[in-house]
């Protein structure tokens, strides 16, 4: 029989340095997009806090400017600022007006029109209650003095 013949056994296979970091890289890319998910995560998070913020700062913007406008109102009809009072509704035309305009700027809100009488004649008091999508329920109350000075 000749040498080159004859059936040798196996030899035991040495692992390459090549084919056992096939693994590790694998496992890096793995975790790598974990992290990178877990950021975007994040991100998505942070952009819905700010979203809702910000709808919430328009909502507190847009009721000081209902009460700011309502005062002006009542400047301009300084005579009948009793019938501005009122918790669900008033006479005035031009508050029905401003019922109506909150109404559609802050849907659900209600607004208390207190008028003062007697030695406190002429102070008013303006505050609108709105509950946001969320359920939590906020106020924006201003105080105001609108009397007609006595001509000297």
């Amino acid at each position: 029989m000749r040498a080159s013949s004859r059936i040798r056994p196996p030899r035991p296979h040495a692992p390459s340095g090549r084919k056992s970091h096939h693994g590790i890289v694998l496992i890096e890319v793995l975790v790598a997009l974990l992290i990178f998910m877990f950021g975007i995560l994040g991100f998505i998070g942070l952009q819905t806090a700010l979203v809702r913020a910000e709808s919430e700062a328009n909502t507190r913007a847009n009721a000081a400017y209902l009460a700011s406008e309502l005062i002006g109102r009542m400047w301009a009809d300084i005579s009948n600022l009793s019938s501005y009072a009122g918790t669900d509704s008033c006479s005035a035309t031009s508050c029905t007006e401003w019922r109506d305009k909150l109404a559609l700027l802050l849907p659900g809100a209600t607004a208390a029109i207190t008028v003062g009488t007697g030695t406190n004649a002429g102070n008013v008091s303006v505050r609108i209650q709105w509950a946001l999508p969320g359920g939590s329920t906020h106020t924006y109350e201003t105080q105001s003095n609108v009397s007609a000075k006595a001509a000297s």
